[in-house]
């Protein structure tokens, strides 16, 4: 960085070492003042950002990182503006935190700054899933929330997501005046605090039942659960949330073999069986399905720390287990309940999923071949909770929604991902499938046949810091002004931009604008025609660029699946190899 930049930062440093700054602060910020100058730049040269859904960062002293006084800020920021929202009115808000370190003290400081600000606060006694904070704010009557959550980036980092009084996300307009309420925020002088702690109420297992009690309400398949209660299943909450409702909500549904991963049942902000605690990574999967083996489970289950987004692994038939991708997952779900609402009666033409635009195509196939419309949207679910903002204000009926990145919604209570009520459902359809002398694994590839085979892929590249940031710009810069003109030999024939919000026709040169329900983001998909979808992105929450890659045969029959599942996954290898990444 720049000699300008590390002056800046340095001048920031030396306004940490007033009295209104605890005894520790001060001394961590003299020990990078005279000893690393570079970490010192780092933890300074900018305030935290405060983006669209919070914000998130490591943890640590400084302007840049997450700690009590950039927390106690935001969440002074966050106050001023519920003020001017919900004027002449008692403001609620709900709080609640994962197992991370520090959550539970960030979490805490989050309740005295609200509760100084004469808010109402409902504060979890301990860590929960992130959905059940969703679905607190609306059971109470709140006007916002905030989690305090990293989801499952490195033990290093920490989080905060802010939520609106739907349960959802913040999403224009409330984002952006909540962004400009925190930044004028600029001393820790300006945060109330150390006041009204009577204004705080705790929620404890009370309120869990009432949340249980919401979920096992979705079961579709009781009779199926009874004849294979003593199904054998397998869940990790890999160190977080889960453990405290997952068992819960399956024991709810009827199932009474669940066997617990111990070793990773218990909360540790250090993830320290994992490398990382994301179910995506099917190194995280480890210990589940080594002991899925061991008690020959039906189904392997996990959740990430904060319980928002799951994993699923089934039997492969060869004495092993398949690790379902996030796009198998939202396409074998969305097959499940559909099927299951067609067969209760309960479809008449009102009802819709959502998916968004990374996600396959073969999760709006199979919504619209029964009969339920599927709608698109931004990467992201607080952009799936707006969809069902504005669809039930239309008289529609939500029925799922979900996203690639293992995120999954099957109500409407939640308006956030959610692992709780996803998991107890996937065990069901995995009961259900038994009863059709099926595993999950069969289901899909029947669902191949049907729809076409689908694979996809994804993956990034991390620029962390100022210099990252920046190289992802230039590196999206590119992408816009000089597209690819063909992929794996198939021409491009589409580009669409939603941050010009446009589709590029490649051969007429014709322009027309994406759907106007769908915000202005910084996505690009190049679309060939042989119908590979590759998408590009910066990634809203980590220092990444992300690539999505989608490619689809027809399959003839479930015996020719490992050939063509073959074919198109050496496809996916190459387009990586094209794109260099």
């Amino acid at each position: 960085m720049g000699h300008e930049i590390k002056n800046e930062a340095l001048a920031r440093a030396h306004s940490w070492l007033g009295e209104e700054f605890d005894a520790e602060t001060r001394e961590q910020v003299k020990l990078l003042i005279d000893s690393n100058l570079d970490e010192l730049t780092e933890s300074f040269y900018r305030g935290l950002e405060f983006g669209t859904g919070g914000m998130r960062g490591k943890m640590g002293v400084g302007t840049n990182r997450m700690n009590v006084y950039t927390v106690g800020m935001a969440t002074q920021g966050l106050a001023n503006y519920l003020r001017k929202a919900f004027p002449d009115r008692e403001i609620r808000v709900a709080i609640a935190h994962d197992s991370r370190h520090n959550s539970r003290r960030f979490a805490e400081h989050v309740a005295d700054v609200f509760a100084s600000n004469g808010f109402r606060v409902f504060l979890f006694d301990a860590l929960r899933p992130t959905p059940e904070l969703s679905f607190a704010i609306r059971e109470l009557g709140c006007q916002s929330g905030v989690v305090i959550t990293a989801s499952h980036n490195p033990p290093i980092y920490n989080g905060y997501k802010a939520y609106w009084d739907d349960g959802a996300q913040v999403t224009a307009p409330h984002d952006g005046n909540i962004i400009r309420e925190v930044q004028a925020i600029t001393s820790v002088a300006q945060i109330r605090h150390g006041q009204a702690e009577d204004r705080v109420t705790t929620l404890g297992e009370e309120f869990d039942e009432r949340y249980l009690d919401a979920v096992q309400g979705l079961s579709l398949s009781s009779q199926a659960v009874a004849a294979h209660s003593d199904m054998p299943i397998v869940y990790t909450p890999l160190h977080g949330a889960g453990v405290r409702l997952v068992p819960a909500a399956l024991r709810r549904f009827g199932f009474t073999n669940i066997h617990l991963v111990r070793e990773q049942a218990v909360p540790d902000g250090d993830f320290p069986t994992v490398e990382s605690p994301n179910p995506e990574e099917r190194s995280a999967m480890r210990m589940a399905i080594e002991l899925a083996g061991r008690v020959n489970a039906e189904i392997a289950l996990a959740s990430d720390p904060d319980a928002d987004r799951i994993a699923i692994a089934t039997p492969d038939g060869y004495g092993g287990y398949t690790l379902l991708d996030g796009n198998q997952m939202c396409a074998l779900l969305t097959y499940y309940i559909c099927r299951r609402w067609q067969e209760l009666g309960r479809l008449d033409g009102r009802q819709y999923v959502v998916r968004t635009i990374v996600t396959s195509e073969m999760v709006g196939r199979v919504a619209e071949s029964f009969g339920v419309r599927s709608h698109e949207c931004l990467t992201g679910f607080k952009y799936i909770a707006e969809v069902i903002r504005t669809r039930e204000a239309m008289g529609e009926q939500y029925v799922c929604g979900g996203e690639e990145s293992f995120g999954f919604l099957p109500c409407d209570f939640v308006r956030d991902k959610d692992a709780v009520s996803s998991i107890a459902l996937a065990a069901e359809c995995a009961a259900w499938t038994r009863t059709r002398g099926q595993t999950l694994l069969d289901l899909l590839r029947e669902m191949y046949v049907s729809y076409g085979l689908y694979r996809a892929a994804m993956t990034y590249i991390i620029k962390e810091g100022r210099e990252g940031q920046e190289h992802i710009a230039r590196m999206m810069a590119e992408y816009r002004s000089s597209p690819p003109h063909s992929i794996c030999g198939s021409p491009v024939v589409t580009v669409r931009d939603y941050f010009l919000r446009e589709s590029l026709d490649v051969a007429t040169g014709r322009r027309t604008p994406t759907p106007p329900e769908i915000e202005q983001s910084n996505v690009l998909q190049f679309i060939t025609a042989d119908d590979t979808i590759v998408s590009v992105r910066p990634s809203g929450t980590e220092p990444k660029i992300k690539y999505y890659f989608n490619v689809r045969e027809p399959l003839p029959s479930a015996a020719l699946f490992d050939e063509t599942a073959a074919r198109l996954d050496a496809k996916l290898e190459q387009i990586k190899r094209e794109l260099g990444v």
